[in-house]
């Protein structure tokens, strides 16, 4: 993958979580600035993801670790353990919301 592939890869990415958080239902914030998409939740902890251009990765922070995303047979996968990207970030998002939220890119 080129840098211009993988920057149309992840900028659709983050795209497609900002929908998926306005749909979800949950009261959620998010703010995007320059390829760094920050989840704010009422309890005060936050979820960042960000494009890690020079890597061709999409790096996650949550409140317990951090994860490292590759693109890898047309999906995000977790480098750690393995999870798939919208698997992981909605497990993320339902432990920091303390709600079950299901988010898919659609």
């Amino acid at each position: 993958m080129n840098d211009s592939q993988y920057n149309l890869i992840a900028d659709d990415l983050l795209l497609a979580v900002e929908e998926a958080i306005e749909d979800c239902g949950v009261d959620i914030d998010y703010e995007s600035v320059s390829g760094l998409l920050t989840l704010a939740f009422v309890n005060g902890t936050k979820i960042i993801i960000n494009k890690q251009a020079p890597l061709h990765e999409i790096w996650v922070a949550t409140k317990f670790n951090g994860h490292h995303f590759a693109y890898q047979n047309e999906q995000w996968i977790d480098k750690r353990g393995g999870d798939e990207f919208w698997q992981f970030l909605s497990q993320a998002v339902s432990v920091q919301a303390q709600t079950e939220v299901k988010l898919t890119a659609e």
